[in-house]
């Protein structure tokens, strides 16, 4: 397999796929160690224009609730209406509203909404790949990282801590490995 980096291969909708797609995040806690997760449940799709990459966008829609960090009552915490609140904002949706060219990469640029909260975000991304499958079904491939002030979003719950600082950082790094499919 021949795995392509050329823009003008990437014209078309493109529907991403969530079995081989990771919508992750990493926060600290207590300080001194990371916390990371990822959503399991979400749909978007991709609708790319090689020659003029300004005119492409991504949409991206997200269960919240399926949140997962690996451990089910952190996974609960986060569910509740500390954290995301997922009865009452049961998706997290991204949207873009530009994309910059940035040498061999680009910036993707949208409204993120959380919890109702919506605020402009830049993400830093690259494209991987255009590749034929084995199947012969045409898959793209990006990476993305940002970070993002979850306060900006509502996400304001935290506990002190006793040798000071804080229990949740402010701070969560989102990364995005992300694969779709020519529709």
């Amino acid at each position: 397999m021949t795995v392509a980096t050329d823009l003008s291969t990437t014209t078309g909708t493109w529907v991403i796929d969530p079995a081989h797609t990771r919508l992750g995040f990493a926060a600290k806690h207590a300080m001194v160690t990371t916390v990371r997760g990822s959503f399991g449940t979400f749909d978007g799709k991709l609708v790319l224009d090689g020659e003029n990459p300004a005119d492409s966008r991504a949409e991206v829609t997200i269960d919240a609730a399926s949140i997962n960090t690996g451990q089910e009552q952190r996974d609960g915490h986060l569910k509740s209406a500390d954290f995301l609140d997922v009865e009452n904002f049961p998706t997290l949706t991204f949207a873009s509203t530009e994309i910059r060219p940035d040498g061999d990469e680009f910036v993707l640029v949208g409204d993120l909404t959380i919890r109702g909260t919506t605020r402009r975000v830049e993400i830093a991304s690259e494209l991987e790949g255009v590749v034929v499958d084995p199947y012969g079904n045409t898959k793209i491939g990006f990476s993305g990282e940002t970070t993002i002030s979850r306060k900006d979003f509502g996400l304001t719950w935290n506990v002190a801590l006793e040798a000071g600082g804080l229990l949740v950082s402010d701070k969560v790094k989102i990364t995005l490995d992300v694969q779709a499919a020519k529709a």
